[in-house]
Order: structure tokens, then C-alpha cells, then sequence
């Protein structure tokens, strides 16, 4: 069942919602508040039992708004893949139903990505990015030292956190649907083809409450061989010498949460994490070294080993004509 329309906005805003009446009015009127006005918002209500459905049809004079109900319960993230088939607009930005995106949210990752055809998609962050300004433009091996050699990249990034061409995110195949970490694939899976761009960050409030689902104590474990198994892919982003110390960093972040584990007495997670990371006995012993991480490792630098600003901020050429950042 679907209501409402809106032909060939700019961006596609994905608010997907099961039972979260207290909050979605809010989450919705901060979407309709923003800046940037050229949108669609697609709401898609995942069989609540509560009044988010009716909260959400009161917004439906506003020709912005489309309304789906599903016939019947799919979960997070298969309705999250669900609800972007009804995207209709260039880019593709997911909000959840408890946040509040502040005003300015879309104007900033819009902009940004429009000026940037290089990047499939972009990415904001809670606090800000360790290295050069924002916008900052990571190709796939800059992504993957990011996040295997720096302070990473792929985990605590939200779906809420990127703003996608439509296009790319279909290509990408949408999110696998693996539970609670399929966010965390998903970075991985798409930094490996795809530029990323990197935007200001603190663009959106994350509310925390007790209706949330939880944090499973098993399910982080559970995806760490594929991320294993992506260091060893023929598309992996990183070679020789990088790759070696990736695995390393990656083995010796493994091990430390084994040992974690069991020091405080949660031996059943410390056997699963390391069953789970699917890492052989041989590949501990070629691996297992102390870490090596550097703060400003996987960011875009020039000619002179200076990180790049963005002539975008200086009152020059936009970012689509400056030079490609090194890696």
C-alpha cells in the first residue's frame, strides 16, 4: 500500500520504521525542515503494531511524502534493500525513524557529492575524519589503509551516515543481510569498487533509547571472517607490503578481544571470536604481531606529502577538477 508522490527529486530520504510512534513525527519533521528542499521522503512501515503508521499518514498532505506498509514483517536490513526499491531521486540518503537529521544535513553530503562525480557515495562521521578537511576523497586503497592501517573507517558508520547515487547503490546490490553488522560488510564491500567521499561530520543526532534493538555480544564476531576473507580477495585494494600489515593489524585486533574475553570470564565469547574469525592456526602464527596504526594513514595528500585541501573551500575550482588524490 503505498500514498503519496513525488516525481524526480533530487534525493531519495529512506526512513524505514517498525513501532516507533514516540519518535518518528520528529525524525520526519526534521527531514521536511531541510535546507536543501529537492526530495522525496519514502517512509516504510515494517508491520508495526503501534500508531507509526498513523503518525506517518498525518504527513501525507505533503506532496514530499510516499507511505508503504508492508504486507508483512521483513526485518532491518531486508527492508531497508526493500525500501529503496521505491527511491525515485539521483542520490539516496537513509534516516531512521528515532534521529533527527539537523537542517543543513542533506545541503552539506547533496552538495558535496555533486561536486565530486568521482565519489559512488559519501560518507559522514559522529565526530570528524583523523587527517586532511572534508571533503576528502578516498579511493578504494586509501579506504582500506584507512581502516586496516589508520583508525579506521568501516565500523560505527550507520546506513543514516552515507548519502548514495542511486545509481551505485543498486549496482553495489543494496546491503548484504547478514543482522546487526551488515553495515560493516556493506563499507567493506563498497570502499573496495567505489570512491568514497568523506563530508563534514555531526550532520545528523542519533537518538539512544530503550526500544532499540540490542547490540548482539556474538553477532561482532560473526563477521569477521568475511572481513578476513576480504583481505584475501583478488580485489582487495591493498598489495605487498600494506596487505601483509593489514593482516597483521587485523589478527592482533582479533586476539586482543579473545583475550578480553576471557580475562573477564567470558570464555564462551572468547572460543566464538576466535572460531569466528576465520583464521587458521598457520595464519596465526604468520600473522600475530603487535599493531601498527598511524592517525593519518589512508588520507589523500599532494605532491609534497601535504594533506589536500579542497579548492572548494578557498573560493576555487571545485573538487570535480583538482587533481586525483595519490593511492
Amino acid at each position: 500500500m503505498a500514498i503519496g508522490s513525488n516525481s524526480s527529486p533530487k534525493v531519495s530520504v529512506i526512513t524505514t520504521t517498525y513501532n516507533r510512534e514516540k519518535y518518528l513525527a520528529q525524525a520526519i519533521e526534521s527531514v521536511l525542515s531541510q535546507t536543501f528542499q529537492d526530495l522525496e521522503l519514502v517512509i516504510v512501515d515494517d508491520c508495526s503494531s503501534d500508531r507509526s503508521v498513523a503518525v506517518a499518514q498525518s504527513y501525507a498532505f505533503d506532496p514530499r511524502v510516499r507511505i508503504i506498509v508492508n504486507d508483512r514483517n521483513l526485518g532491518d536490513y531486508p527492508n531497508r534493500n526493500h525500501a529503496a526499491t521505491y527511491a525515485s531521486g539521483e542520490f539516496l540518503k537513509y534516516h531512521d525513524s528515532d534521529d533527527i537529521m539537523y537542517p543543513y544535513c542533506l545541503e552539506v553530503m547533496v552538495r558535496a557529492l555533486q561536486s565530486e562525480p568521482r565519489a559512488g557515495f559519501a560518507l559522514s562521521a559522529y565526530n570528524y575524519w583523523p587527517g586532511g578537511p572534508c571533503p576528502m576523497l578516498l579511493t578504494p586503497r586509501l579506504s582500506y589503509q584507512r581502516e586496516f592501517l589508520g583508525w579506521g573507517l568501516f565500523w560505527g558508520i550507520m546506513p543514516a551516515h552515507a548519502l548514495f547515487r542511486t545509481r551505485v547503490f543498486r549496482e553495489l546490490g543494496g546491503f548484504p543481510e547478514a543482522g546487526y553488522y551488515s553495515d560493516v560488510l556493506m563499507w567493506q564491500y563498497a570502499c573496495a569498487r567505489q570512491n568514497v567521499l568523506l563530508v563534514q561530520a555531526d550532520l545528523f543526532w542519533q537518538r539512544s533509547h530503550i526500544g532499540q534493538e540490542p547490540m548482539p555480544v556474538f553477532g561482532r564476531a560473526d563477521v569477521y571472517s568475511r572481513i578476513w576473507l576480504g583481505l584475501h580477495a583478488a580485489d582487495c585494494p591493498l598489495t605487498g607490503q600494506d596487505l601483509t600489515r593489514a593482516k597483521k593489524n587485523w589478527a592482533y585486533q582479533v586476539f586482543k578481544e579473545v583475550v578480553f574475553s576471557a580475562l573477564h570470564g567470558r570464555l564462551k565469547l572468547a572460543w566464538h571470536t576466535l572460531r569466528a574469525s576465520g583464521i587458521s592456526a598457520l595464519e596465526w602464527i604468520r600473522y600475530l604481531r603487535p599493531g601498527r596504526r598511524s592517525g593519518n594513514t589512508g588520507t589523500p595528500l599532494d605532491d609534497h606529502g601535504e594533506f589536500l585541501v579542497p579548492e572548494s573551500l578557498l573560493g576555487g575550482e571545485s573538487p570535480s577538477t583538482a587533481k586525483s588524490p595519490h593511492g
